[in-house]
């Protein structure tokens, strides 16, 4: 994985799908958008796995300066 794909997807995962998982629960609330819970929950589920695969190539980046 390139440092930008990297960079660009820590960005989504600290930053954008929380943000987005937010707003919707919000709306939801407000505008009686269906299924807020369920649309949010899987919004931070795929931002979880996201954190998980950075998690993966981080450790392996940090164990290739290693070598």
């Amino acid at each position: 994985m390139s440092n930008k794909v990297y960079d660009v997807l820590k960005w989504i995962a600290l930053v954008v799908l929380p943000a987005l998982a937010s707003l919707y629960i919000g709306l939801g609330q407000f505008w009686n958008i269906p299924y807020p819970e369920q649309i949010s929950g899987t919004i931070m589920l795929v931002d979880a796995f996201i954190g998980a695969i950075l998690g993966i190539s981080s450790i392996q980046y940090a164990k290739k300066g290693e070598k």
